[in-house]
């Protein structure tokens, strides 16, 4: 994990990236309150939340796209810019605010929410070009990012208790529009440019039909957790008497996502493999099939959230950890966010159908809905793993054949290794960078030209 950190601008960027998803973690939870205090009513508060997150969902993959053209820096810094902006005028209306306005407002706020998460994740292969290395720096960041799942709600909820709801929201959009700005600064992020293409097809990262298959997974690994969560809360309110006691039900939750992230980068950041998604799967929809049997203590439940958790930082790096492979060229970032719009509209669905299960059936009925979620989600993967395997095996040959075709020019030494750098190097730097390519120039005691290097971009 240190090393991780300790590689050249990887821990600013993680810095920057998880401070930036701070706010976005208390979002729905802030905008639940504050509405609800602004209006007195909690469905104008639901439909307010309900408009930010189905507009997050659509933003995402736009704003990715917007990136996968190589505008990372501006789409950056106007999207946070304009969220900031929008979250201040929520914070600061009057009581008498049309209730059409306070949906529109979240609805914006949802749209232009930065796209923070995917642009790191599309920036980590050329940071930590070895695949373990890779693969356990999405393993720790996944972790990471639950640090702001349990930190977020009860920090919005407290700062709104002691201040106002109202000075929170505005409050974590300053710290979202200066973490964001931070990230987009770094020399990383501003030197980020997509892979070249030539004419860009339609579908985006969709036309894949592994990513297709990851975004259908996490829709159901979305709903898992989103059910569980208002499960968690049914939980509470029966054992306790009151909802808040869900509170550190939920952060031992996030903990354990967060201790089995951990985990699992020291192991080396876990499965990249349609099998290794599939056990993870399983692992994920038998721990959590569990809570059912420990709901009858809240000491039980406490237990076995710790452990369900485990299973979820792994299960989401084993997704990132096969995006760079499947998705099309000059598509990383649109297929990130592809997949974070599919946790939060599946945790929007099975929050709605857990709700809906639990009035009915009390929370076994919701913990059931999350389980089968789980189930369907191993059950896809497992129905589809052939499109994951064939187009990471593609990936695989491509770049042994471009990097043995390299080895193989740079051991001939003199003059026919210069004549010979233009195709090779072409064919390196669409998967190590231009810096590793420069290094591979100089342990061959040869010197970079700079006409030629320019050439091979």
């Amino acid at each position: 994990m240190r090393s991780i950190l300790k590689t050249p601008q990887v821990g600013r960027l993680f810095v920057f990236s998880i401070t930036a998803r701070l706010p976005l973690a208390m979002l729905s939870i802030g905008l639940v309150v504050h509405i609800q205090r602004l209006t007195g009513s909690f469905a104008a508060a639901g439909l307010t939340t309900a408009a930010y997150a189905v507009c997050e969902g659509l933003g995402g993959p736009v704003l990715g796209r917007l990136v996968d053209r190589g505008a990372q820096t501006l789409v950056l810094l106007a999207s946070a810019a304009v969220c900031a902006a929008l979250l201040f005028v929520i914070a600061i209306v009057p009581a008498a605010t049309p209730r059409l306005l306070l949906i529109a407002l979240a609805g914006g706020i949802g749209l232009t929410t930065p796209p923070v998460a995917a642009c790191l994740r599309s920036q980590l292969p050329a940071l930590l070009p070895d695949g373990d290395r890779l693969q356990a720096g999405y393993a720790l960041e996944t972790s990471l990012a639950e640090l702001t799942w349990v930190a977020g709600p009860p920090l919005m909820l407290g700062v709104g208790a002691l201040w106002s709801t109202g000075a929170a929201l505005a409050s974590f959009g300053l710290v979202l529009l200066l973490a964001t700005g931070g990230f987009a600064m770094q020399p990383a992020s501003r030197a980020w440019r997509p892979e070249p293409v030539g004419e860009r097809r339609r579908g985006g990262s969709l036309r894949s039909p592994a990513m297709r298959t990851l975004t259908l997974t996490l829709l159901c690994f979305g709903v898992l957790l989103g059910a569980d969560e208002v499960a968690v809360t049914v939980s509470a309110k029966a054992l306790e008497g009151s909802t808040a006691a869900a509170a550190p039900l939920f952060a031992l939750w996030g903990a354990g996502s967060l201790l089995g992230g951990l985990i699992v980068t020291k192991l080396g950041g876990g499965e990249r493999s349609a099998l290794g998604l599939i056990l993870w799967l399983t692992a994920l929809t038998v721990g959590h099939l569990l809570l059912i049997g420990a709901a009858s203590s809240a000491i039980t439940l406490a237990a076995a959230l710790l452990i369900a958790g485990a299973t979820i930082a792994p299960t989401e790096a084993s997704v990132y950890g096969m995006v760079e492979g499947i998705a099309p060229k000059g598509t990383v970032t649109e297929a990130f966010a592809w997949l974070a719009t599919a946790i939060a509209v599946g945790s929007a669905l099975g929050a709605a159908g857990a709700g809906a299960l639990a009035d009915q059936g009390g929370p076994t009925a919701a913990y059931l809905l999350g389980a089968g979620a789980g189930a369907l989600a191993a059950l896809i993967a497992l129905a589809r793993a052939a499109t994951a395997t064939a187009t990471a095996t593609a990936s695989a040959s491509a770049t042994a054949t471009a990097t043995a075709t390299a080895s193989a020019d740079f051991e001939a030494g003199g003059h026919d290794l210069l004549d010979g750098l233009p195709g090779p190097l072409a064919a390196l730097d669409d998967r190590l960078g231009v810096r590793e390519r420069d290094a591979q120039l100089v342990r061959s005691g040869l010197q970079p030209s700079q006409p030629q290097l320019e050439g091979c971009r």
